[in-house]
This record gives C-alpha cells, structure tokens and sequence, in this order.
C-alpha cells in the first residue's frame, strides 16, 4: 500500500479544491426544499463546479453519469439523478460530490432533511455527522489509520444504528480514490500509520436499521436491504504535526 505524502504546494492545492467544494455544498444546502427533482440538484451541483473553474469528478467516473449522487431516504450513496424523483417533506437527502481544481481531487458528502423531518430522522443525520468527529480526533500523526475506524463504530455502536461495511473512506489528492481504505467499523488490525501530509476522505454511512446494503439494478444505487433511513457525512481531511485540518468546512 502506497499511500501519497503531498508536498506543501499539493496541500495549497488540495486547500484550494476542498474550499471551493465547501461553498457548492453549502449552497446546495440552501436549495434543497419540497418539490425539487433530484435531477434539479445535480444540474445545480454542476453549474455551481464549474462556475469555480472546476471540473466535477463525479461526472463520467467509472461510468457514473451524473456530477452529484444524490441519495434519498433509504438510499445509502450512489443515487442517479433523475428528473421524475421528486423529494418530498420529510424526506432526508444525502448529497455526494467531489471536483477537480487544477489537478487535485477533493469529496465531501452531507444529509440533510427535506422540510419538517421526523425525531428519529434528524437524530440519525446528527449522528453520522458526530461520528464523524469522533473519529477524526483519532486522526494524529503518529496514531494508526484504524483508530478513526474504531473511534466511529464506538460512538455509533451505542445508538443500535448499523455502520455500512460494503462501502468506506479512502485516501485522495490526484487521483479520487488513493490508498488507504478507511472502514467506518472496527479493525483488528491497527493499518498504516498516520503522517502529517496524508490526506483522507473519512465518510461514515450510517443506517437507522441493520448494516447490510444492497445495489439496484442500475449498479450505482446502494440502499439498506431493510429499508430503513440512511444517512452519510463526509469531509476531506489533512494529517499535520497537530489536529487534523478539516479542508472541506468553511
């Protein structure tokens, strides 16, 4: 496993890139309300890369024919968009999306709720989310890669949710996927050590029910085999000499 320690100028890039992901999720955010398409998100999640100047890496990747995966209720990640899935109040919404800025990758995902949510619903979103910084307090030159894995299923565990096992985190810079895979649950094995430099896409998907998924016959769409809420939140992050910086949070 060949994981890439970036150079101080690949980590202006990497900084560059991730900034500008924060504003298009930050502004896809504000957008989402009762009656939009998913399909109307995605041309707005487009619009919004490349009128940075940049490049959604989504779009065409293996395939995939859309900038933002757009995933609703019970869809884990991986959601086409279309124009005749229409998001309703009460629905909860996980939007997935990455782009290009002068060479360097960067991911980020967020759920969000669609009008009035239910307790349980928003409880699950925070959780995730929470899980997240759980994990990344792990995330310490010095420390191993599996001690994130172990802070978020610790955390989780406690809340009866199941962690997604099919699917995990994943190193990032020049390429979208670069080692290590980061599972989101709890590893024998301690994993590479961390090293300031690394930079990571550590994104707990986390369902309200039990952990087992299943693909749709699109062979993108990922949802709970039992049907209950799934909801995922992600952030590019940077291993330093001290905290991990966070490079996809304004």
């Amino acid at each position: 496993m060949a994981v890439t320690i970036k150079s101080e100028r690949e980590i202006d890039l990497m900084r560059k890139s991730c900034q500008i992901l924060a504003k298009v999720h930050n502004e896809l955010g504000q957008a989402i309300e009762p009656g939009m398409s998913t399909l109307d998100i995605d041309r707005l999640g487009e619009k919004l890369i490349r009128g940075y100047g940049c490049i959604p890496n989504f779009l065409h990747y293996n395939g995939y024919p859309a900038s933002v995966c757009v995933s609703v209720n019970d869809e884990v990640v991986h959601g086409i968009p279309r124009a005749d899935r229409i998001l309703q109040e009460g629905d909860i919404v996980s939007l997935d999306a990455g782009l290009i800025y002068k060479g360097y990758h960067s991911d980020a995902a967020r759920t969000y709720g669609v009008g009035k949510i239910s307790q349980e619903a928003q409880q699950l979103i925070d959780e995730t989310r929470n899980s997240f910084f759980e994990g990344i307090k792990k995330a310490k030159a010095g420390n191993h890669l599996h001690d994130i894995s172990n802070a978020i299923d610790a955390y989780i565990s406690k809340f009866g949710y199941g962690i997604v096992r099919d699917l995990v985190g994943h190193g990032i810079g020049t390429a979208l996927h670069e080692d290590p895979q980061i599972p989101n649950f709890a590893q024998r094995r301690r994993g590479v050590k961390l090293q300031p430099g690394m930079t990571l896409a550590i994104e707990p998907m986390i369902n309200m029910g039990r952990c087992d998924v299943e693909w749709l016959d699109d062979d993108w769409t990922v949802v709970t085999e039992d049907g209950s809420l799934s909801a995922h939140y992600e952030n590019t992050i940077l291993i330093t000499d001290g905290e991990p910086e966070i490079l996809t949070l304004l």
